[in-house]
């Protein structure tokens, strides 16, 4: 069978904010230095024109460069500047249109300086904020003053004069400063930190070169086509083979820079940040220190880059984080962790078992949890003609083994957060729960279908089970589950999945031009598409569950189809295979006894309803309140209501309740902790009652 990685859903790239460039006027302790300003390098109009080839001719969309297209990528060349409209003006997009429509021809004939004419509009307009803002803490606030100031501004006009920009900016710095004093820091350190904010930004923006500004544009052509599709400058794509790697050292986790923060995008499995469970993705991180005791150095503004190597270092090392949690909103507190760095090796990713406890309708149950972060092999290994190599089937094999001798009565495959991985090895788990059969469809650029089937014709594991999914099992994970589905073999439990169904391929530029006396970059191309076995693709749309549980994730703002650009659901042909049983019928009655359960006194599942919807509340919110009091008399109501849920919930169970100041602690052995596989196990439980 050929190997095919699913890559990972999002690369470390910094779409936001990642080209600036180095030339530019700054003005920074008094001292004022000179210097000219952004140009593209000639070899770059040989390498857009070579970019475009290669996606003209490789790329799964067949695309015409024209006028639509142009006007898309315009737009988002725009927002990759200035993504919430705090910088341009009016008069600078106006002065801009006259590009709108032009860019692909300029594209077609090698021509990027129009990117580089936006960007130092925008170099210079950045420059004149980082000194405004300085003014401001010079001045201080009013904290009394009751006025509110909107957080999202993406799809707000931009401001139409330097007035109205002031203000804006008045009460963006406002509200930074706001947020440091909520967190007891008196004004001095306000100021001070927010001064050291503003220098380091400024500093950062004397860092970026012209490769960088190429780099951004040409991603706003890329990311038109499908957002998987990326160029990637030398720099980057060495960090991209780094972080593919896994072998860092650090805390596991990929980032992305979003208007100015720092953002998670995904907690690699078995890194520290996915071991301590103190991480997950949305969180922004704000600040950065050095073992038990190092100063903590604010990084809002920072380039992705230099939060990269901040937040690297030796194995053993102690990293600590100041982040805002993605739970807490526009208006969220701060928080502390500390984190252990290691190296991210691949027995840390393997899958693990446990057995949980489930009493249903007077009955005791045991029900079999298999975890997979991920899926992967040893490919080395397994060349190498090791007969130990690791892999996921491997080593879901040995824990049914082990399972089968407890004499569980179901088995729960938990795919949340599973990013993907190996294809080959979402293949053959599956051919652990069917006869035989095929498994997926990839269907090619060039219409070409072929299908990848279950290479094992023996059933390894053949009672009840169910798939417990959530929006962030993406890729081969929505593999294995669709095939599960299809075949009726056993339910999908959960969010809708997050609807990855492309392959992508790296192509190294410099292959293509060897004696190119430049360095150039890669392009990652969507080069095919996955469909079910029923014909139905796993792309935009992702596999949908037979009993859907409660999200905090918005589809329309996290996932494939929250990408404008993504490639859209469709269906081919199905192809031919053998049903292994019917468990679609019993959703109706599972869904009944679902609802009574969550409905009735469960205390836990409550608790999880709460902070679902205190999430979409926080994350609602566009606009926060600019007054002292307003905003601590908000936080205070919020800490004191998680209090009294979390010991309304711990008297319910017979647990000591909480002090003030007092958090309960993490038992994660324990299903309560985790509603949601605690229902999955009484679902089923009912599962089992129904089919006998």
């Amino acid at each position: 069978m050929k190997k095919i990685l699913v890559l990972a859903i999002i690369i470390v790239t910094a779409n936001i904010f990642l080209a600036r460039s180095t030339n530019f006027k700054l003005n920074i302790f008094g001292s004022s230095d000179t210097v000219t300003v952004a140009h593209p390098e000639q070899y770059m109009s040989t390498e857009d024109q070579m970019i475009l080839t290669i996606l003209s001719r490789y790329h799964y969309r067949k695309f015409q460069l024209n006028d639509s297209l142009s006007n898309v990528i315009f737009k988002r060349y725009l927002k990759s500047l200035d993504y919430n409209r705090i910088y341009f003006l009016q008069s600078d997009i106006d002065n801009f249109q006259k590009y709108r429509y032009q860019l692909d021809d300029d594209i077609k004939t090698g021509n990027v300086n129009p990117a580089f004419v936006i960007f130092n509009v925008f170099r210079d307009r950045m420059n004149e904020r980082i000194e405004y803002a300085k003014k401001l803490l010079n001045k201080g606030f009013d904290f009394k003053k009751d006025e509110t100031f909107l957080i999202d501004r993406e799809n707000v006009p931009w401001p139409k004069d330097t007035v109205e920009l002031n203000d804006l900016w008045r009460k963006r710095i406002k509200n930074d400063a706001l947020n440091l004093l909520l967190t007891g820091k008196k004004w001095d350190s306000v100021k001070e930190t927010l001064t050291k904010r503003y220098d380091n930004l400024a500093r950062n923006l004397m860092q970026y070169d012209d490769e960088d500004v190429f780099q951004l544009f040409e991603n706003s052509f890329t990311e038109a086509l499908d957002p998987h599709t990326n160029y990637m400058s030398p720099s980057t794509s060495d960090n991209f083979k780094i972080d593919m790697s896994r072998s860092l050292e650090g805390i596991g986790a990929q980032l992305q820079t979003e208007d100015e923060y720092t953002k998670i995008v995904e907690v690699i499995p078995g890194g520290p940040a996915f071991k301590s469970k103190l991480l997950h993705p949305g969180d922004k991180i704000v600040a950065v220190a050095q073992g038990k005791d190092g100063e903590m150095v604010d990084v809002i503004g920072w380039r992705i880059t230099d939060v990269v190597q901040k937040i690297r270092g030796p194995k053993g090392s102690i990293v600590r984080l100041q982040i805002i949690p993605a739970s807490e909103g526009v208006n969220g507190k701060t928080k502390e962790i500390t984190l252990v760095r290691d190296k991210i090796k691949l027995e840390e990713q393997s899958a693990k078992e446990k057995i949980i406890d489930i009493k249903e309708k007077n009955k005791n149950y045991k029900m079999g949890v298999i975890t997979i972060p991920a899926f992967y092999s040893d490919f080395e290994a397994e060349q190498r003609g090791d007969k130990d190599f690791k892999s996921t089937t491997r080593d879901v094999k040995k824990l049914l083994a082990e399972l089968k001798k407890e004499n569980i009565n179901g088995l729960i495959i938990d795919l949340r957060n599973n990013g993907g991985g190996s294809l080959e090895e979402a293949v053959k788990l599956t051919g652990l729960f069917i006869k035989d059969g095929p498994v997926v469809q990839i269907k090619s650029s060039d219409g070409k279908i072929r299908e990848e089937d279950d290479p094992d014709s023996s059933i390894f594991y053949n009672g009840p089970m169910m798939v417990l999914v959530n929006r962030f099992s993406a890729s081969a994970s929505e593999i294995f589950s669709a095939a599960i589905q299809d075949y009726g073999r056993g339910l999908i439990i959960g969010e809708q999945t997050y609807g990855k169904g492309t392959v992508q391929n790296l192509i190294d530029l410099n292959r293509l031009m060897p004696n190119s006396p430049d360095k150039l970059g890669q392009i990652k191309l969507t080069i095919a598409k996955f469909y079910r076995i029923n014909g139905e693709s796993t792309q935009h749309l992702g596999v949908v569950p037979d009993i859907s549980y409660p999200s905090v994730i918005d589809p329309k703002e996290f996932g494939e189809s929250s990408e404008p650009s993504s490639l859209p659901w469709d269906q081919i042909s199905p192809t031919k295979y053998t049903l292994y049983g019917n468990a679609k019928k019993y959703v109706p009655q599972l869904e009944k006894e679902h609802l009574k359960r969550i409905n009735g006194e469960d205390a836990v599942w409550a608790k999880y309803i709460d902070e679902v919807n205190e999430y979409k509340e926080a994350h609602d919110k566009k606009d926060v309140s600019l007054n002292e009091d307003v905003r601590k008399k908000e936080q205070d109501e919020l800490d004191q209501k998680k209090f009294e849920r979390e010991n309304e919930i711990r008297k319910k169970l017979g647990l000591k309740l909480l002090q003030k100041g007092e958090t309960p602690a993490d038992n994660t052995d324990d299903p309560k902790n985790d509603p949601l596989l605690d229902e999955t196990g009484h679902i089923l439980a009912d599962y089992i009652n129904l089919v006998g």
